[in-house]
């Protein structure tokens, strides 16, 4: 993902038609989630939670 190429530490890309969320890292693989109930900001965003309800 380009973001993570220019030095973003953490990405989200949401499918709403397939319900599917893809997280990016530096230096780690794509993660694949199936419809997760909330993302978390991890270690970038410290207390941050997306609540994904409302766009499932």
């Amino acid at each position: 993902m380009e973001y993570i190429d220019n030095g973003a530490q953490l990405g989200w890309l949401i499918n709403r038609k397939q319900r599917q969320v893809e997280i990016y890292r530096p230096s780690q693989p794509p993660e694949i989630l199936k419809s997760p109930a909330t993302l978390s900001g991890e270690s970038v965003l410290p207390g941050f939670v997306l609540d994904l309800a409302p766009i499932w």
